[in-house]
């Protein structure tokens, strides 16, 4: 039969031999992440070039001070009703088509270049041209989309509202706000 084992000796790693496991681990590590290591580089590069890291390293020297200003500046009733404008804004932002927002905003640009191009002209519009410019296909389909989308404003989207004050009970909230000051 055999013995049993009393004692148990544990192999001592020296301080030495785990610097240089430790090392290999950092270098097998930074060998695995090269690219992401050296475009962190290029990155921190660019802020140091901009002025951004002596920023930050300036906000984060003296963050209490820059935290105290930054909650004084957010508890005046203005600033916070931005931040609700602002959440309220990025929320509707989302349900935007953007797709069919594309072709509106390209004949959007399209008018304002052609109307820098007239703007200093003395040249006047009377109702007679106003009239025979209807028969011109341009101006035709641009009153057609012009009409349409005034007729998609005038429908009820009420039911679509995320907020569920009325505007008399924005208008008083607004005075008692403008009151507390």
């Amino acid at each position: 039969m055999a013995k049993a084992i009393k004692n148990v000796h544990k192999i001592a790693v020296t301080e030495e031999q785990k610097r240089k496991d430790d090392l290999r681990e950092v270098e097998d590590a930074l060998i695995k992440n090269k690219d992401a290591i050296l475009q962190t580089m290029d990155i921190m590069s660019h802020m140091q070039d901009k002025g951004i890291l002596s920023l930050l390293n300036g906000l984060f020297g003296q963050g209490d001070k820059v935290l105290e200003i930054a909650v004084k500046a957010m508890d005046k009733p203005e600033n916070t009703n931005t931040l609700k404008n602002l959440l309220l804004l990025s929320g509707s932002l989302g349900m935007i088509n953007v797709q069919q927002l594309e072709p509106f905003l390209l004949k959007l640009n399209s008018g304002i270049a052609r109307m820098a191009e007239f703007k200093d002209t003395e040249e006047k519009t009377g109702y007679f041209d106003i009239v025979r410019s209807l028969k011109d296909p341009d101006i035709n389909k641009s009153i057609t989309i012009l009409l349409q989308f005034l007729k998609g404003m005038g429908q009820d989207t009420q039911h679509y509202e995320k907020t569920n004050q009325d505007t008399q009970k924005q208008r008083i909230n607004q005075s008692e706000n403008k009151t507390l000051e």
